[in-house]
């Protein structure tokens, strides 16, 4: 958790404005979350604190690549990464302190930091695709044209088309097609 503590931001002496950060991501990162999707990556975090007397809006733009495995050949490949999302973050009393909800993180007036860390987890791994690929699979540089070839063999494709010939009950087959 040490790696973590630079996504603190100390907002107590803070004048009520603007303030801007800037965080890299890197793989120091990814290690501090045990089942993280993403595993490397390579990230500038641009982070705007507006500052006002209740609440704390934060305006995060994320941008690089992330290193990810493709779903088709197993190669490691980068994927560009281009976030942008906003977090509202309201102060209350000890008696009011509510749950938070998806948009609204609520802290106690006593609170003298933030910990964006975890927002910048959660935003990174929502923009990971639900299938991964390399690309144009085979024509890439990263994609693994071994892996490629052999799943064209053992998928079967060209023998069946072999095989249609030499048994004659698929050739009264093509002829009901026509």
């Amino acid at each position: 958790m040490k790696s973590l503590q630079e996504y603190r931001i100390p907002f107590k002496g803070l004048k009520l404005e603007k303030h801007n950060f800037r965080f890299e991501v890197d793989e120091a990162f990814f290690s501090e979350f045990e089942y993280s999707l993403v595993k490397s990556g390579k990230l500038i975090v641009d982070l705007e604190l507006d500052k006002q007397e209740t609440m704390l809006i934060l305006r995060f733009t994320i941008n690089g690549e992330i290193y990810m495995n493709c779903d088709v050949c197993l190669s490691n490949y980068p994927a560009a990464v281009s976030i942008e999302e906003r977090q509202i973050v309201k102060f209350t009393g000890d008696e009011d302190l509510e749950d938070d909800t998806e948009e609204i993180i609520m802290l106690s007036r006593n609170e003298f930091e933030i910990d964006v860390s975890g927002l910048i987890y959660e935003f990174i791994n929502l923009a990971v695709p639900y299938i991964s690929r390399c690309g144009d699979e085979g024509n890439t540089e990263w994609c693994d044209k071994d892996m490629i070839r052999k799943l064209d063999e053992l998928s079967g494709v060209n023998q069946n088309e072999d095989n249609n010939t030499d048994d004659p009950r698929w050739e009264a087959l093509k002829n009901i097609k026509k």
